[in-house]
């Protein structure tokens, strides 16, 4: 009997066979979930001006030193800058200057004091202003030029990805343009003659294709793009018309189709191009991968939803994010302790649907009674997948297990 693969041996074999995908330059606003291909460096220095961190008063602090209830300061206000002014007023000994938040420090000013320090406050500091707290010290209140970045520092680095906090990054840098990864496209393929379309009451021997729907949405989440979806019968001359359909794609997904059963296309189209593999994990035993010889890398996936959730998350997101030059390519793993006790099978690695509580670091299935790989409902109810080492066949409360969380 051939030993399995442990799911380390296939992963590397899956990113051996990874090459990054070109690059190209897109405008900010295009580049949301998109992969650095290149060092974003700021633009400018941030800030570009020294500028208040508080509405307040522009002080010399010599002159509010001693400030304090008892023994008040009053200062003669001489100018008002409020952000967006370009103005540098001066004042000399015994004045101020009335600043807004993010307006620009005027040069005879070396303090700021809040509103919240003074007598008037903001409703009264026009003519004068009586200070009753002096800042702590000189430089109070001042965000420095560059204090935040210098012009030429890297803000962000090759290999990240671009969510709402990067790309705000880059904006406040003042990058208008960045060099990316290419998306991945990506064939999704369910194959099956039981499947119906979601919505088509099934009749017997028949089931509705969820499994397109899943592997789409989990495409999406990994930041490619679903170029092909298609349902095919049991039929290898279907699957042959499917490589053909899918020329312009870099992966094709198949779920189904893979195992050792009679009626099996993906197989019987694809055995001997590509590579098909038992794995020493519990659901996704049955794997198969290689790349055409045009270079597009084919999944094919077991049929069942759990056990395609799986190894989409073990195996194929990281290649997708690996093809988009991505630094970080795996989930994040929590250690938590498990609630509730089960058993697990002998000799393979678990991939448990799990329910999680952060707070007081817990894991649990996420059905009563386990989650077998047929569970569809298990996975809506999934906060990670619970990672059981193939060693242990019970998982008893107080255990400590790694967690894979998932969104």
């Amino acid at each position: 009997m051939t030993p399995l693969l442990t799911v380390e041996e296939h992963r590397v074999r899956v990113l051996d066979a990874v090459s990054v995908l070109p690059v190209e330059t897109v405008r900010l606003a295009d580049a949301a979930g998109r992969t650095l291909a290149a060092p974003v460096r700021a633009a400018h220095d941030l800030p570009g001006f020294d500028n208040s961190s508080m509405d307040g008063f522009a002080v010399r602090f010599a002159d509010v030193e001693g400030a304090d209830a008892a023994n008040p300061v009053t200062l003669r206000v001489v100018a008002d800058l409020p952000a967006g002014s370009s103005d540098d007023p001066s004042f000399g000994a015994g004045e101020a200057v009335r600043i807004m938040t993010g307006a620009p420090v005027p040069a005879d000013a070396d303090a700021i004091v809040p509103f919240e320090d003074t007598a008037g406050g903001l409703a009264d500091s026009l003519g004068t202003v009586e200070v009753r707290r002096a800042p702590a010290a000189s430089g109070a209140f001042i965000r420095r030029r560059g204090g935040d970045t210098r012009a030429g520092d890297i803000v962000l680095s090759a290999g990240e990805r671009l969510g709402p906090f990067a790309l705000a990054a880059a904006a406040a840098a003042g990058v208008a343009e960045l060099e990316v990864h290419r998306r991945p496209r990506v064939a999704v393929v369910s194959t099956g003659s039981e499947l119906v379309a979601p919505g088509v009451v099934p009749g017997r021997g028949q089931t509705p294709d969820s499994n397109s729907t899943l592997l789409t949405g989990l495409v999406a989440d990994a930041d490619a793009d679903v170029t092909v979806i298609s349902s095919l019968r049991d039929d290898a001359n279907a699957i042959h018309a499917l490589l053909e359909h899918a020329g312009d794609v870099d992966v094709i997904v198949f779920s189904g189709g893979v195992s050792a059963g009679a009626y099996e296309p993906v197989r019987q189209a694809l055995e001997g191009r590509i590579a098909f593999e038992k794995v020493a994990m519990q659901p996704g035993k049955p794997q198969a991968f290689g790349a055409l010889d045009d270079g597009r890398l084919v999944f094919g996936l077991p049929g069942n939803p759990v056990s395609v959730a799986v190894s989409f998350e073990v195996f194929v997101r990281p290649a997708l994010l690996a093809l988009q030059g991505r630094t970080v390519i795996g989930r994040r793993i929590a250690r938590l302790t498990a609630s509730e006790s089960w058993t697990t099978p002998p000799g393979r690695r678990q991939y448990l649907p799990a329910v999680i509580d952060l707070v007081v670091g817990t894991v649990r299935p996420a059905t009563a009674g386990g989650s077998g790989s047929h569970l569809a409902a298990s996975l809506a109810r999934a906060e990670a997948f619970a990672i059981v080492p193939a060693e242990v066949s019970t998982v008893s409360v107080g255990d400590p297990l790694d967690v894979m969380l998932i969104p």
